[in-house]
């Protein structure tokens, strides 16, 4: 048995979970958030033990305890720090040095790395090469690494990028229609995102169907406040609707999704707006925010929408995206298995589920209302009579980071 943590670092935030390998058990998971400032929120999640009970800031309902501190956090090596000694604090390791290895979350490889691999120099220079394709992720990303190779400098410490699942696109599906010599001068081209749970959630949904993966054409949704759909041929990423940053593809919470760039160009010229200033628009004031005016969670936006035109009008247009992207998919791969629907909205939201396949009844995608009502949890839920089945699987990329790390252990 070994002790494997998953991480993902943010600009401001640090999300890990600590797994037992090759078990795949859930020790601990928490989140770090606010980094930097001086009331940072620091939350253990972890099962309950004497050292809980003990602990002013633990509270404990059953057999779960939640450890949660307000402190000011100054960077990410005090953030990474203080998680390491509460784990130990709170008995959840004795030893440093238990853990074996890390994984990092990595959002740009670029042409680099179509698989996880082992960091050294050579592969942090690279990721600090590519940040202008993920500036706000790639730099915090790197820093995490580096925090902790000094403070664990005998564990693994593996890179797993978002791109490298897509690696596998053909040049066909992944360069844009633009001068040849901008891909071979800058690598302008599509990399796609969340590469980790689309690899994750194929491999699952083909269990489900008890069919080999290479046998297999499946639609991947991974609907969250950050949203992409995959086309996965054969067990490879045949094509997928995040662009050359996760800016492209269909509507998100806060992200605009597909939009003429001539249109771009034109508000910034009426709104006297910067590239700077027009990309935060793109990137944080649009989607189902811009759309509605009033939320980028489609919670808020259900409640809203019989008495408020803008959120169904939101609502609508997320369905609509998914939906286009859903039928390019099956055309471009000449038919699909099943479609599979994870990520935050995927798993949970069954409604959305309803008006999306509501509309694709033309190609045989039917679910049962009575499986589809309430369900969270890994599931077929295709009417019997559907000619492509839909599956509901919940992601887990801090697994599959676990697995990559595992198996790339000496």
């Amino acid at each position: 048995m070994a002790k494997i943590m998953a991480v993902n670092a943010g600009s401001s935030s640090l999300k890990f979970q600590l797994l037992e390998m090759p078990a795949e058990e859930v020790i601990a998971q928490g989140l770090v958030e606010r980094i930097g400032m001086e009331d940072a929120i620091f939350t253990i999640k972890f099962a309950a033990n004497e050292k809980a009970d003990s602990n002013e800031n633990v509270s404990v309902k059953g057999q779960k305890a939640k450890f949660q501190k307000v402190t000011p956090i100054k960077d990410h090596s005090v953030a990474i720090n203080m998680m390491l000694e509460e784990l130990s604090n709170l008995d959840i390791i004795s030893d440093f040095n238990e853990i074996v290895g890390v994984g990092h979350r990595v959002v740009a490889g670029g042409e680099y790395f179509d698989k996880s691999v082992l960091i050294n120099e050579d592969v942090l220079a690279k990721i600090d090469e590519l940040a202008d394709y993920a500036p706000l992720h790639n730099p915090a990303n790197a820093m995490g690494i580096r925090v902790f190779q000094k403070l664990l400098p005998k564990a693994t410490e593996v890179a797993v990028f978002d791109t490298s699942f897509h690696q596998t696109m053909p040049k066909v599906n992944y360069l844009y229609s633009l001068p040849y010599k901008y891909y071979e001068k800058y690598g302008a081209r599509k990399y796609g995102a969340h590469g980790t749970s689309h690899r994750y959630v194929a491999g699952k949904a083909a269990e489900l169907l008890g069919q080999p993966i290479e046998d297999l054409k499946l639609i991947t949704l991974h609907l969250g406040a950050g949203a992409s759909i995959t086309a996965v041929k054969h067990g490879k990423s045949f094509d997928t609707s995040m662009g050359f940053t996760p800016l492209a593809g269909v509507t998100m919470a806060t992200r605009s999704g597909d939009v003429d760039p001539s249109l771009v160009s034109f508000i910034q010229d009426k709104e006297n707006l910067s590239n700077d200033e027009m990309l935060t628009i793109l990137n944080k004031q649009s989607g189902l925010q811009g759309i509605s005016e009033l939320s980028s969670d489609m919670r808020d936006l259900r409640a809203a929408r019989q008495e408020n035109d803008k959120a169904e009008l939101a609502i609508d247009i997320f369905v609509d995206r998914v939906v286009s992207y859903i039928g390019q998919y099956v055309a471009k791969m000449d038919g699909a298995d099943a479609i599979v629907f994870t990520a935050g909205i995927g798993e949970n939201a069954d409604w959305v589920r309803e008006e999306v396949t509501a509309r694709l009844g033309y190609l045989g995608i039917k679910i049962d209302p009575q499986k589809n009502d309430g369900c969270t949890e890994e599931a077929d839920i295709s009417a019997a009579d559907a000619k492509i089945k839909t599956l509901v699987v919940p992601t887990d990329e801090e697994l599959m980071i676990a697995r990559d790390v595992q198996s790339l252990m000496k």
